[in-house]
């Protein structure tokens, strides 16, 4: 599993400021503007860390020239992180918490797990234009190799994958009706999603990237959802 989440980390993220603002617009939730600028910075340094370390290598940056990178003053890095290593991870947290605000604002009239696959699939299918991030999308396996040698990025991917499932269980109690966000089944849920997301990745890329990953997501959630079913939610363990 640390491996397969570490894969998480180098898979480039649609770096578009209008897609947190326009969930919440749409949902008519108000996270506030300074919430929607710390992540967005959050996601412009982890973007910058991940793209020195490729091109430089692991010991050959540190803050300060992530945070040159960035714009940014060292001081600013480090009211975001406390290492490299985390700012890295930071992408895959990102990502997830992405999916977490697609998934409050599907249909309410989406079965649960058919919100979630679309949720997801939102968030990893590439725009039809490469921006900018997405430039140097031929190197993923490069970056595969990077992450890999790296132990100090494992610890931070796992915890970046625990702070998106707490966010996770939040969603699914409330879309599934269970009685509280500590119930079995949001819980488990929230770390099938995760883990899910993991394994197909792990698969598609290790088979070798060709094409949208996104089927293949699509179809590994159609295999939970049989035997998972919505209604186990509302049945308190």
């Amino acid at each position: 599993m640390i491996l397969k989440n570490s894969y998480m980390a180098i898979l480039p993220i649609r770096h578009n400021s209008a897609t947190i603002q326009d969930v919440n617009t749409n949902a008519e939730i108000d996270v506030g503007l300074r919430e929607r600028k710390r992540r967005e910075t959050r996601a412009g340094l982890s973007l910058a860390a991940l793209r020195l370390c490729v091109q430089r290598g692991w010991e050959n940056v540190i803050v300060d020239d992530i945070a040159a990178a960035a714009n940014v003053s060292p001081r600013t890095f480090r009211n975001y992180f406390s290492t490299k290593a985390e700012a890295v991870a930071a992408g895959h947290l990102e990502r997830m918490l992405r999916v977490a605000d697609e998934l409050r604002v599907r249909p309410a009239s989406e079965p649960l797990w058919t919100a979630i696959t679309n949720s997801v699939a939102a968030h990893f299918e590439p725009p039809a234009q490469k921006s900018e991030a997405l430039l140097d999308a031929d190197r993923w396996l490069e970056r595969i190799r990077f992450i890999l040698t790296e132990p100090a990025i494992h610890g931070e991917v796992l915890k970046a994958s625990a702070a998106a499932q707490v966010e996770l269980a939040e969603v699914i109690a409330k879309r599934a009706g269970a009685r509280r966000v500590k119930d079995l089944y949001p819980q488990v849920a929230a770390a099938v999603v995760t883990a899910v997301v993991g394994t197909v990745v792990d698969r598609w890329l290790r088979d070798g990237p060709s094409g949208s990953i996104v089927p293949f997501l699509r179809k590994a959630f159609e295999l939970v959802a049989a035997g998972f079913p919505e209604d186990k939610a509302k049945t308190r363990r």
